[in-house]
């Protein structure tokens, strides 16, 4: 299964000045497969630590924080001696080993011709049980679920990548209605790899549901082994709430949905150890596209997304012919899955959206480029009507704007519209350029 982040890792060990790799994502993206494999192909050796499984290694670096005798350790419990600069080290679910975290620092300082991968969920890292961090001695590589692009290579669909990466819009749209049917197969499935590589293996679609429930079923576990325990309740009540918040025509996240009366203090706790998690991702609204955006960026409305297009269809019951084939069913639920894929296309970068104080008018996406600040609109079928889009790039006297819909490539005076299966947050950069 080809990981497109597997270049970035590329990119690591060929540098000269190398720092330790945190690999970061939400539990079951596949930083450990992507790990092992890029150890495999890349390394003579790779040696491999689950601090999870390894009771006795759990207090490593309690004692000092010699690497020679880290790496004797190492050596001890997995019968490989590491040679530099030719043994990949994974250190997994490293935040479960106390000052674990911290170590990376002194493989920095101390050994740097080891190269060294860290790898954890979001929520783990981030705790790394109140150890002191090692600020500026390490990088980080995030780790999401599959792409589209990444779905297509899964499948073999190689040649549709490359029309999709050289933008050939001609020949794109000459096979415009395989894609779309790709498009709505991923909407299903989604981008977890196990999900992924089952579909593969044998297209039963109701296997693909049960191991969504199952991803499904351990993250809600999850919350009950890791979070405050006062915290759990409301953290299950803010992450049921997600489909029906996705599902109004205003998706602004409403604390209401959660309890009649809620306010936001009440469940901020709860909304944030979710995103802390990765299983939320959380949108802040801008009161004008003035730049730099972060700056006019207003906490207190927001839009949530789940972590994965399928898991959120799994979480709303949808069945496969609905989304597939085409239902009534999903023709209401159709926008919430759109602008969830879109976001996971572009979550690249920093997002933004816009909605007006005093009327119903919303633009879903707003990103910051070397051009300036680009507006998006994002639409589930051939909707040629961009009023808001329209509205909102005259009076702000923006250079262009982009509508994303099922609709072919087309380069207007004013606004770009891209085909919803030929999205990524690379694309937003060149197309905003030219």
């Amino acid at each position: 299964m080809k990981r497109f982040a597997y270049n970035k890792m590329l990119e690591w060990k060929q540098r000269k000045v190398r720092k330790p790799l945190i690999v970061r994502g939400a539990r079951q993206v596949g930083k450990t497969w992507l790990m092992h494999e890029f150890g495999k192909c890349e390394y003579e050796q790779v040696l491999y630590i689950n601090f999870e499984d390894k009771k006795q290694l759990k207090q490593l670096f309690d004692v000092d924080f010699n690497i020679e005798r880290i790496l004797l350790a190492l050596q001890v419990e997995t019968g490989i001696k590491p040679e530099p600069n030719r043994c990949l080290i994974i250190l997994d679910e490293l935040q479960e080993a106390k000052r674990g975290i911290t170590s990376l620092k002194y493989f920095y300082e101390q050994a740097p011709e080891y190269h060294v991968m860290a790898a954890g969920s979001y929520l783990g890292i981030a705790m790394h049980n109140n150890d002191s961090f090692p600020v500026g001695k390490v990088e980080f590589l995030d780790i999401a679920p599959l792409s589209f692009r990444e779905f297509l290579e899964a499948k073999a669909e190689t040649g549709l990548v490359s029309l999709l990466q050289n933008r050939n819009w001609e020949l794109i749209s000459a096979f415009k209605e395989k894609l779309i049917g790709l498009l709505r197969l991923y909407y299903f499935i989604g981008g977890m790899p196990e999900v992924v590589a089952s579909f593969i293996s044998d297209e039963n679609f109701e296997n693909v549901r049960k191991l969504q429930k199952d991803i499904l079923s351990a993250y809600v576990g999850d919350f009950s082994k890791h979070a405050p325990t006062l915290a759990v309740p409301r953290i299950n009540m803010v992450w049921d709430s997600l489909p029906s918040q996705l599902a109004k025509e205003n998706r602004k996240f409403m604390f209401g949905i959660l309890k009649k009366g809620a306010r936001a203090k009440d469940f901020e706790l709860a909304l944030e150890w979710l995103i802390g998690s990765g299983l939320l991702h959380k949108v802040n609204r801008v009161s004008k596209p003035g730049l730099p955006l972060k700056a006019y960026a207003d906490s207190s409305a927001f839009k949530v997304f789940a972590v994965d297009v399928g898991l959120l269809g799994a979480m709303s019951d949808l069945h496969p012919s609905s989304i597939i084939y085409g239902s009534k069913i999903f023709e209401e639920f159709k926008g919430a899955l759109t602008e969830q894929f879109v976001f996971q296309q572009l979550k690249g970068q920093p997002l933004y959206y816009w909605s007006s104080e005093r009327s119903s008018g919303e633009i879903d996406f707003i990103v910051q480029t070397s051009s300036g600040v680009l507006p998006i609109e994002v639409k589930a079928e051939e909707n040629l009507h961009a009023k808001s889009l329209k509205f909102f790039h005259q009076k702000y006297k923006l250079p262009i704007s982009m509508r994303i819909s099922m609709s072919d490539f087309r380069k207007q005076d004013w606004m770009i519209n891209v085909p919803l299966y030929a999205v990524d947050h690379e694309m937003l950069e060149q197309l905003s350029e030219e």
